[in-house]
């Protein structure tokens, strides 16, 4: 009864500190939102100049052109089910086309011989086994006429192959990763902002329990006879309640904006509530460590920036192991319980492991939550509670 008597209490006094609370619920949302207009600002573009110059050649009795069936086979996904990453444009002037490449208009310029029907058809027949030619133009030093044109490639030498009737002397097969064929930069970069709503607890929590001390309030707590683990696990289980709404509502922005949400519900509450609980032991330290909200709000902003910055959240972050337990790799980053929360959503999430997969990160999580718990605690215990 006096742990639901805090829980009402502090959910009271977090209803009436409610920009701290809207800034906890809205922070994952709004950073779903701004990197969605950045990755959709900056998504790659590559343009692929084509000019084809075949004249086309007789084939059974009628006339083929193979230039203009390579065109259609460029533009559509390349054997297998990953779409083309170039857009086509077919030009008839080749200065202006060397034009386009030398202004970085255009990544590179596939040329088709005159011939180049004629020469296929011979192949095809066995006539000729003389090469059919397609000549590639672009700026060897740019990254993108190298992505345009290995890919670009492989789709020619794709449809010299099923025009001929030539054999493949070797068949190499791509397979994703889970779901990772079909995600993109934005559904790859969601579950680490997922968590990201999560560290904002560390303001929430913090000034929850802080207040409680500059509001003098505590003194009554301390004559209710409550005990500290009744206290902390009242205030801890509404920090929990905002920590998984914020990550729905995180969640729901991101399926609004086209997150493609293919993993386990269950379990990825399961390990937002692992999450919350370690944002919420290492606000004891914080809390522990200050008297006043203002005073949360200004030591709290560094270490809510580490892990925001240096665990993966906001951005994708690696690190060298500094050893391994049992095969797992122990990071400096891995101090910090967000990055083991992060590794497990992109398992579950990205990879579609089922949860045996995340069993390490889940015990690295609590292992740490239990260290961050029990340091706060007997240090926000004798300086703030000193209850028995």
């Amino acid at each position: 009864m006096k742990i639901r008597s805090v829980m009402i209490r502090s959910l009271k006094e977090q209803l009436r500190s409610y920009w701290v609370l809207l800034l906890s619920l809205s922070m994952g949302p709004f950073f779903i939102f701004i990197y969605f207009l950045i990755l959709e600002s900056s998504a790659p573009q590559y343009d692929l100049l084509l000019l084809n110059y075949d004249r086309g050649a007789l084939a059974d009795g009628r006339t083929v052109n193979h230039g203009e069936g390579l065109t259609r086979l460029l533009n559509m996904s390349f054997p297998g089910e990953l779409p083309t990453p170039f857009k086509v444009i077919k030009t008839e002037d080749r200065e202006q086309a060397m034009k386009s490449l030398r202004n970085g208009d255009a990544d590179a310029l596939v040329i088709v011989d005159s011939l180049f029907s004629v020469t296929m058809e011979n192949q095809r027949t066995g006539k000729s086994q003389s090469p059919a030619k397609v000549e590639f133009i672009g700026d060897l030093t740019s990254s993108k006429y190298l992505i345009t044109a290995v890919w670009a490639n492989e789709i020619v030498n794709e449809f010299a192959l099923r025009t001929t009737g030539g054999k493949r002397i070797i068949l190499v097969k791509e397979s994703a990763l889970g779901s990772s064929g079909r995600l993109d930069d934005f559904d790859m970069i969601v579950p680490g902002l997922l968590i990201l709503s999560l560290i904002m607890l560390m303001f929430t929590a913090s000034i929850a329990f802080v207040s409680e001390v500059e509001n003098k309030t505590i003194l009554r707590l301390k004559m209710s006879q409550i005990r500290s683990w009744e206290y902390l696990a009242g205030i801890s289980l509404v920090q929990l309640m905002i920590g998984i709404i914020s990550l729905l509502l995180t969640l729901l922005t991101a399926i609004i904006l086209g997150f493609d949400y293919s993993g386990s519900i269950s379990i990825m509450i399961f390990i937002a509530g692992l999450t919350s609980l370690s944002i919420i032991s290492f606000s004891l330290i914080i809390a522990a460590v200050t008297r006043t909200a203002g005073e949360v709000l200004v030591v709290g902003n560094f270490p809510m920036f580490i892990f925001m910055f240096f665990t993966g959240a906001a951005f994708p972050l690696k690190s060298d192991a500094l050893f391994t337990i049992a095969g797992y790799p122990i990071t400096l980053m891995g101090l910090m319980t967000p990055s083991h929360a992060i590794s497990a959503l992109n398992k579950t999430l990205v990879m579609n492991m089922d949860f045996s997969s995340i069993i390490p990160e889940i015990l690295s999580i609590i292992i740490l939550t239990a260290i961050y718990f029990i340091t706060g605690a007997v240090i926000f215990k004798r300086r703030h509670l000193k209850l028995v």
